[in-house]
């Protein structure tokens, strides 16, 4: 025996796996783990439910004063709401929901949603920088939509399901075998309906579609599709999202996608099915290097997309600033930087990096779940005051498209 081969015998443990095996162990190993994490969390049912909100909450999501909110809980009409043992009141979003409409019946504009002649808003919130906020900015923008009394669906098309799991479904134990989006874009015969894969959340208003591993299918079925030219393909990949979604148009206000972190064939699809785009970018040299070259392949390839006959019409494309830190001087700078470049396309409001949403995501939660009571107060507050500031300029984006004042 040679004394490489001896040294190789010698040092190989005698039940060394190979590392798709040893990968394939510790991926089991975690996911248990996760499960039970996750049902400790949740329990008994190992589902999340929404928090109750006290009377100033309410009012703030209505636009109305706290003492009109006590006032109309307690003249009945169809207004409930329960008393905490200190004789505080508290709303479930779906009282809180009841009072919009009873506000609706002299006031109109307190029902926010379509009217008739507004198109379904289709927003995909794209960049294939991991670590961008993509995600946290996606789930934050659909509850609080869904907050303000808008129909809401959340898609998630990213095969890490991170939306899936932050809206209460597990993608490895809830979520099966064609009960994605991949089961209503998929190129055979079990294709399903689009509306068989929505599923209801503990959020009222939010919906979703949820994600898993069963998406990169999708990204390997299209090259095959293209390649075969016995196929009378008159559907188009990048057609396919937006068609699915367009059997569901009368259900919904506004959709929101969260797009996977690669330039691939779901991204593309999604990105022809919006009707507006939201990049999210830390201000971080390097995240702005990588999303120039994000954009110059995406304007690469929509061009073909758009030859090919896609339709790339948008309400509005706005860049979006995550994870940022006041203090921190090169990010101000950068931030700065994108301004002069991309002007009014750079939202004015940031998402500024929280310890409050941090704090929230350890049992996912976001901040809009997590209640005062849960941290401290300025830093609750703060979080909140961020993340409201962002979304409620998407809002008026949104009323902007539908010509709403």
């Amino acid at each position: 025996m040679s004394t490489k081969a001896a040294i190789v015998q010698k040092t190989k443990a005698p039940n060394e796996h190979s590392i798709d095996e040893t990968i394939a162990h510790d991926a089991g190993v975690l996911s248990g783990q996760l499960q039970v994490l996750f049902e400790k969390l949740f329990s008994p049912n190992a589902r999340k439910e929404l928090r109750r909100f006290s009377s100033a909450e309410a009012a703030r999501l209505l636009g109305v004063t706290d003492s009109y909110v006590r006032h109309l809980a307690t003249q009945g009409d169809g207004v409930t709401s329960e008393k905490t043992s200190g004789g505080r009141r508290t709303f479930s979003l779906e009282e809180v929901n009841a009072i919009r409409h009873q506000l609706s019946r002299t006031k109109p504009s307190y029902l926010p949603g379509r009217r008739q002649g507004d198109h379904l808003q289709v927003i995909a919130v794209t960049n294939f920088k991991g670590g961008s906020g993509k995600t946290t900015s996606s789930v934050h923008l659909a509850q609080y939509l869904a907050l303000r009394g808008y129909r809401v669906l959340a898609v998630d098309l990213d095969p890490q399901a991170s939306m899936s799991a932050m809206l209460g479904f597990q993608p490895e134990f809830d979520v099966g075998e064609n009960e994605t989006l991949y089961g209503a874009i998929r190129y055979d015969d079990d294709r399903r309906n689009v509306s068989e894969v929505v599923r209801k959340t503990y959020f009222p208003g939010l919906d979703l579609i949820p994600g898993n591993l069963e998406l990169h299918e999708f990204e390997h079925d299209t090259p095959t599709a293209l390649a075969d030219t016995s196929r009378n393909e008159s559907e188009m990949f990048f057609m396919r999202v937006g068609n699915a979604l367009q059997s569901l148009e009368g259900d919904y206000d506004i959709v929101v996608i969260d797009c996977p972190p690669t330039l691939g064939f779901l991204t593309l699809s999604a990105l022809c099915a919006a009707t507006s785009v939201l990049i999210t970018v830390h201000p971080q040299m390097l995240d702005v290097a990588s999303m120039n070259q994000f954009l110059a392949m995406t304007s690469d390839l929509l061009s073909v997309v758009k030859g090919a006959g896609g339709n790339l019409q948008y309400d509005w494309m706005r860049y979006l600033i995550t994870r940022y830190e006041p203090n921190d001087g090169p990010q101000a700078q950068i931030v700065a930087f994108l301004r002069s470049l991309f002007g009014e396309r750079v939202l004015t409001s940031m998402m500024v990096k929280s310890t409050a949403v941090s704090d929230a995501g350890l049992s996912k939660q976001t901040i809009y779940e997590a209640g005062r009571d849960t941290m401290h107060r300025q830093t609750y507050e703060r979080g909140v005051e961020s993340m409201d500031g962002v979304n409620a300029e998407i809002d008026q984006l949104i009323r902007s498209a539908w010509s709403r004042p």
